[in-house]
């Protein structure tokens, strides 16, 4: 983060001074949920677990300690699509997978899968749910944080096609590299999708909608007052994150 972000979010948000986060931010509302249901003795799945980018943002600190869960449980299980996972130093063992493939492991095997911004780009949704709930053990938990397809960021990425998002996240987030730019789908992006690929009959659904703080903008001080007022003035149904907390039954 440049100076003149970080210069905004302490003026929009001066309880950075006492611990160094904004009280929306998602990334430790979300991971705190997720500790809180942790037992020493479960199997975890991180699904799309990539190279570990936001535990290498800033090591041996309180944010990393809160996200990595490798040493809080018996067995942290990272599976992606990229190669980078095998290299990802934050896991106990990793898998890479083919888009779409099943998952190498049996039925039962998991007590908690994460998946931190992976159902945007979930091209068949009726086969990830499927495979999510065969591997997951009853009364294992689904954890994922996606943006919502309804909300600002939803929106702003359904109407810009795949092959201009590198270009257009260079501007928005130039600290994101290329690498960790990946093709979205948005096809399990809403509450309506949640509850038809997981079911009420199969799941305990505990998920809900929020905002975050508004970091695609910034940089501009002004953009992020007029951000806060759009999120004021709408419903939650319209608003930029979709927690997703699914219990197996």
């Amino acid at each position: 983060m440049n100076g003149s972000a970080a210069a905004n979010l302490r003026r929009l948000y001066p309880e950075v001074a006492a611990g160094g986060f904004p009280h929306p931010d998602p990334t430790t509302g979300f991971y705190a949920r997720i500790n809180a249901l942790l037992e020493p003795h479960f199997t975890v799945m991180d699904l799309g677990a990539g190279r570990g980018r936001q535990l290498l943002i800033d090591p041996g600190s309180w944010r990393t300690n809160l996200l990595s869960l490798k040493g809080k449980v018996a067995r942290l299980i990272g599976v992606d699509v990229d190669d980078a996972v095998l290299s990802n130093p934050f896991l106990d063992e990793a898998h890479l997978i083919k888009p779409g493939e099943a998952l190498p492991f049996a039925d039962d095997s998991f007590d908690l899968i994460v998946a931190d911004w992976v159902l945007e780009h979930v091209a068949d949704p009726e086969r990830f749910a499927a495979e999510a709930r065969r591997v997951l053990k009853p009364g294992g938990w689904f954890c994922a944080k996606t943006p919502n397809r309804w909300g600002m960021i939803g929106l702003g990425a359904n109407l810009v096609p795949n092959r201009l998002h590198v270009r257009l996240l260079a501007r928005l987030q130039p600290e994101r590299g290329e690498i960790d730019v990946f093709p979205t789908a948005y096809k399990l992006n809403s509450r309506r999708a949640i509850r038809r690929h997981f079911p009420a009959t199969a799941w305990d659904d505990c998920s809900y909608i929020n905002n975050g703080v508004p970091s695609y903008v910034q940089r501009s001080l002004l953009a992020m007052r007029l951000v806060l007022l759009y999120w004021r003035l709408t419903p939650q149904a319209l608003h930029t994150l979709l927690n997703v907390f699914l219990r197996k039954r």
